[in-house]
């Protein structure tokens, strides 16, 4: 609307200004006249006025109508004077040439508005860029074959083939085939990803090695992409509290520059200069045009919201994005947090010092097992020899046995050790002890009913999770963790990262309580979790983070959205809530700061001094200063969040 109206009042304004007397008076050239050429000022203003104006003066009715004063309804009201004062000249009232001015105004207006359109319709491609991750067609397997349909036919329950380098149409689980994907582009992390059967794939994602089928199990704006587009939108939609303020500092400097002109009007036609008063009159209204205000804080929103949802954060609350800046604490929960949720062999001991054969036969024997230390102890010896086990059989709350390489063997806790009436050798005891006091789960393996070494397992620490803490820490942030797990647990999670508070021990009801805690001594909590049970606590602390693998509980009771499980994401909140901040109050100074100089000087407070803006030379200051504020945003764009990516 804005582009289309700029060229053509351009257009029409070009001739005005070649015919205006006082132009051609300044630069000393007669235009060639012809016959009505005197009405092209009056005749192409008019149309400059109606058309060109249309915009500014239906969103001051708009104002109006709203009872919320602002930049439009001084827009309207500028242009309005000098139409008038224009009209009054054409009929002999004033001697004035003051249509050009009226056109230069209205193309400077115009041209403005369409620069502020475009620097926000840019910063609001982040929602497009999503829109196009998705594929206009998927491969459907239909009778065993595939069929390409467009992916607004897919249905949950169908089956799509991914071919190598090809995006997922939808959200779904592999049913065949694994493939590294590509998962940049929703969560942010440039190291792709390794999928496998039974494991989520999510719309949009690359895969970039191999050809997976994939079961749909959301499709349009069930999927994750979609939820990703809705909460860049709501954010980019929101208001801020330096929003709040901007929105009432133009409310105020549409009075002040109301009085402003009332009396500069009052003055220079009490000192009998009409033409001045009304030309001084108008620069005051079109000087204190809050348009660098109404654009220096949704720029600042929409870039910032565009710059976290391509770094995988996404922003729900923007009030929780702007809080983050004053957070004292951050309250990690520990498990699918701070660690993966899964156990990994960290270390095993054999009696007769062969630790390869202890891992090789408790694999072997834990091979048909489904139990999660199981899988972990049959993928920490995928990198060694295979050993073959027969006879499996799972012995209840004690552990598995099967035969391997000829022998009896059995794998299982302290209770099978009971069971058997088995002792523990002093080396054996010493080392397991090490093990249980820092938290670890040990499994024993029993071969012919004699202890042949003991296996210990932790809750993988993410290798992401002591750069987070260190970064917070440099950042002046204190660091908290809070589990259910028991104290020794906690405490040796808790001394590997560095981490200040711990609060262990603690139940899934309680842990709102102890953020409670926290903010009765004085802190501003951020809570980072994933589960159900982390939901009130997200909701309890200041500013609340969910991990994007998490729960849907747990993603609605927080104000901000981890596409990824890298925590380090977090102190990239923090580097994006502050600069975002700074970028709003330096937009606020500037645009405020700039207007309170201006107006008098376009009062003509200084005409004594030769110093003198006039209508057109106003909208020309008023529109650098737009620019100048939509540029400071755009540095934005440049900030270096500090996450560095693995990979």
């Amino acid at each position: 609307m804005f582009r289309d109206r700029f060229w053509l009042s351009l257009a029409l304004t070009i001739p005005i200004i070649f015919y205006s007397p006082m132009i051609q008076e300044w630069f000393g050239y007669t235009a060639p006249a012809f016959p009505g050429s005197e009405w092209v000022g009056p005749v192409l203003g008019t149309v400059i006025f109606i058309y060109g104006g249309m915009p500014f003066m239906r969103g001051a009715a708009q104002e109006v109508r709203d009872r919320q004063p602002g930049m439009m309804l001084l827009i309207g009201m500028a242009i309005t004077v000098a139409y008038l004062a224009s009209l009054a000249t054409t009929i002999g009232w004033f001697d004035l040439d003051f249509w050009w001015e009226l056109a230069a105004l209205i193309t400077i207006m115009l041209l403005g508005h369409w620069m502020e359109m475009r620097a926000i319709g840019q910063a609001r491609g982040a929602l497009a860029a999503l829109a196009e991750l998705l594929p206009d067609e998927a491969e459907r397997i239909i009778d065993g074959e595939p069929e390409t349909v467009p992916i607004s036919s897919l249905a949950v329950g169908d089956l799509v083939l991914v071919r190598p380098g090809a995006r997922v149409p939808a959200d779904g689980v592999i049913t065949t085939g694994g493939a590294e994907m590509d998962e940049s582009m929703v969560t942010g992390e440039s190291k792709p990803v390794p999928k496998g059967i039974g494991e989520n794939v999510v719309a949009g994602t690359v895969a970039t090695d191999s050809a997976i089928r994939v079961e749909v199990t959301a499709v349009g704006d069930d999927t994750a992409l979609a939820g990703i587009q809705r909460l860049v939108a709501e954010a980019q939609l929101s208001r801020s509290r330096a929003q709040v303020l901007a929105d009432r500092a133009a409310a105020l400097l549409f009075y002040v520059a109301v009085g402003a002109a009332t009396i500069t009007a009052i003055v220079w036609w009490a000192l009998g200069q009409p033409e001045d008063a009304v030309t001084r009159t108008v620069s005051v209204l079109v000087i204190a045009c809050p348009h660098a205000l109404g654009l220096a804080i949704p720029l600042v929103i929409s870039i910032s919201t565009g710059l976290a949802a391509r770094n995988g954060i996404l922003v729900k609350d923007r009030l929780a994005l702007e809080r983050m800046r004053t957070v004292d604490v951050v309250l990690f929960d520990k498990t699918g947090t701070l660690t993966r949720g899964g156990h990994v062999v960290v270390d095993v001991a054999a009696i007769d010092g062969d630790a390869e054969k202890v891992l090789a036969v408790a694999a072997a024997v834990e091979a048909d097992s489904e139990h999660p230390l199981a899988r972990a102890i049959v993928a920490a010896a995928a990198r060694g020899p295979v050993t073959a086990a027969t006879g499996f059989r799972s012995m209840s709350g004690r552990g598995v046995e099967a035969t391997v390489d000829g022998a009896s063997v059995a794998v299982g806790g302290p209770a099978l050790l009971r069971d058997r009436g088995l002792e523990r050798s002093p080396d054996l005891e010493k080392t397991v002890f090490g093990w249980e006091e820092r938290g670890a789960a040990v499994l024993y393996v029993i071969r012919e009913n004699e202890v042949f070494g003991a296996i210990a397992l932790e809750d993988e620490i993410r290798p992401e999770s002591r750069q987070a803490v260190d970064e917070l820490h440099r950042l002046g942030v204190r660091v908290g963790m809070i589990t259910g797990d028991a104290r020794q647990v906690a405490a040796s999670v808790a001394a590997e990262l560095g981490i200040d508070e711990v609060l262990a021990e603690v139940l899934p009801e309680d842990k709102h309580s102890k953020v409670a805690e926290l903010q009765d001594r004085g802190f501003t909590v951020a809570m980072v979790g994933d589960g159900v049970n982390d939901a009130p606590a997200l909701a309890q602390a200041d500013v609340g983070i969910a991990i994007g693998a998490g729960t849907d509980v747990a993603i609605e009771s927080a104000g901000i959205v981890l596409a990824s499980d890298d925590p380090r994401a977090v102190v990239a909140i923090r580097r994006l809530s502050s600069a975002g901040y700074r970028k709003m109050l330096q937009n606020l100074v500037w645009a405020t700061g700039y207007n309170v100089v201006a107006i008098p000087l376009a009062a003509g407070a200084l005409a004594w001094a030769g110093m003198v803006l006039g209508p057109a030379a106003s909208a020309i200051l008023m529109s650098v200063s737009t620019i100048v504020v939509a540029i400071n945003a755009q540095f934005l764009r440049g900030l270096d969040l500090g996450v560095s990516r693995t990979g």
